[in-house]
This record gives C-alpha cells, sequence and structure tokens, in this order.
C-alpha cells in the first residue's frame, strides 16, 4: 500500500503509525523485530546526518533489505530534510517519502520550497510531509509559535502537501519537564486541514498523551531520541563490567532493548484499536 493511502486508512481509524529513525544496522534491526514481532506497519526515517554517516545508497538498501528479512510493511522516509536538492537526491534513490522543513523560513518561502518538493515528488509517486510552527530542536527553547488552524489549511491548499508536522507542545530531545500538548488547538488544525498530521519530538511525551493526539487527529508519530539513548545508554551499562571485544556479542544487548522501547510505542500507537 502507498504511504498515503496507509496513512489515510488509519487516520480514520484514529490510529497512529510510528516513524522511527535508524543509525546502523543493530538500530535498524532492533525496531524492526519489535514491528515484526507485533506485525505492525513502520515508516524507517533517515535524515541527512545518517545518510552522510552510513552513505545514501547504503542507508537505503539496508533499510529495504531489512524490511524484506523481517517481513515488515514499510516505507523509507527523509526526516527533516533541508533542501530541495537534498529531497531530489533522495527521489532518485528511492524514497517512498521525503520530509523539505521550511518551518524556520517565512511563510511564504516555507509554501514556495514545500510546492517544489511536492512538483518533484509527484513524477516518482512519493509522499511529501512539510512542518508549519515552530517544533524547537536540540540546543533550542523549547518555547515558541504554535501552529495555527488557518495557516495550516491555507499551507496544506497551496503547497498541495500530503502531511503536515505541527507544533502543538512538542520539542525534539529530552524534555526538562513533562510536555502538555494543546489537544484542543489540534482538533482544531485538525477540522479543517486536508492533510496527514504529524507528531514530531514525542520522545518522553506520556503515552496516554500521544494517543490523546492521536484521537484528535495525529496519525504519524515520530521516534528518534529516546532509540539513540536507550541503546547508548546499555553499551555503556554493558561495557563497564565486560571485557568482550567482539561487537557481535555486546552489541545485540542494546539491539534488543530497542525491540522493548519500540513494541511498547507500537502498542501506544494502536491507540487500543
Amino acid at each position: 500500500m502507498k504511504l498515503k493511502e496507509k496513512l489515510q486508512l488509519l487516520t480514520e481509524q484514529k490510529r497512529g503509525l510510528l516513524a522511527t529513525n535508524f543509525y546502523n544496522v543493530e538500530t535498524l534491526h532492533g525496531v524492526l523485530q519489535a514491528a515484526a514481532n507485533l506485525n505492525e506497519p513502520l515508516i524507517l526515517q533517515l535524515t541527512k546526518s545518517s545518510i552522510d554517516y552510513m552513505g545514501l545508497d547504503t542507508a537505503v538498501k539496508l533499510g529495504r533489505a531489512g524490511l524484506a528479512q523481517f517481513g515488515v510493511e514499510g516505507w523509507i522516509h527523509l526526516d527533516h530534510g533541508g533542501s530541495v536538492a537534498l529531497a531530489q537526491q533522495c527521489l532518485d534513490a528511492g524514497f517512498d517519502s521525503v520530509m523539505i522543513d521550511g518551518s524556520e523560513l517565512p511563510f511564504e518561502e516555507n509554501i514556495k520550497i514545500t510546492q517544489e518538493v511536492v512538483k518533484r515528488a509527484a513524477g516518482y509517486g512519493a509522499h511529501v510531509e512539510a512542518e508549519l510552527g515552530y517544533v524547537a530542536k536540540l540546543g533550542q527553547d523549547h518555547g515558541g509559535s504554535f501552529t495555527q488552524p488557518e495557516e495550516a489549511k491555507s499551507f496544506v491548499e497551496a503547497t498541495g502537501v500530503n502531511a503536515l508536522a505541527v507544533a502543538i507542545g512538542t520539542a525534539h530531545g529530552f524534555y526538562k519537564e513533562e510536555p502538555k500538548l494543546d489537544i484542543e488547538l489540534l482538533s482544531r488544525i485538525a477540522a479543517v486541514t486536508p492533510a496527514t498530521l504529524v507528531l514530531h519530538g514525542s520522545s518522553g511525551v506520556p503515552h496516554n498523551q500521544v494517543q490523546e493526539a492521536i484521537s484528535n487527529g495525529i496519525c504519524k508519530v515520530n521516534l528518534a531520541t529516546e532509540i539513540k539513548n536507550i541503546f547508548m545508554q546499555t553499551l555503556k551499562d554493558v561495557l563497564v563490567s565486560n571485557e568482550e571485544i567482539d561487537l557481535r556479542k555486546v552489541f545485540p544487548q542494546a539491539t534488543n532493548k530497542i525491540t522493548e522501547l519500540v513494541s511498547g510505542k507500537l502498542e501506544m500507537v494502536k491507540n487500543g484499536k
């Protein structure tokens, strides 16, 4: 099934679709094992940093091979693409979906750059995500402007974008205090916006808040920070009292922790359905 169709179906069912970043074969296998165990679909996400780290061709082939190996229904998505050029490279490499993040640009410039990516993606039958509003990134203040319903409506209508990441109180990275999502604002955005709504920065958000967001219009739920954190923290704990030099014996312990984490997140986005 095309990603656009899957997201539309799940939105109607008030279920979410988890989108997990991966950084190497261990993190990839960790998330895919969870999806395979629960027979749940999954979006595999790559940022520019991960693409630079692994190499574009290697990263895509790794993702495709993993989906086939674990028998998981899934799609490969560019997360936070910062330029038309990168989006084009990913489309050429066979990505199912690309994000063009013009959220820090003036409104009209965000529209213009998103229109260009939507136009290019059409020739590939690919899905496009954009962002509107202020979802803080690592090192930035977690405050800022939330997405407004009328702006979201006009943005989606002007660009034809398939999915829109909205700012309703989340941020990338870890929270210093428990976030409080503006569900009332979200419901007003969903009522007027003809696009799939996306929640960035779900790491550390209580499950009940994520589920309330899904019940009120969110479908795609991004997860990255918690994956990196649990992998590295597990390795640190294991290596302190372990002189093993065979990484093939050490890494699986961290991979298994990712599987446990993502299993819980997959249950969360099912939203009791």
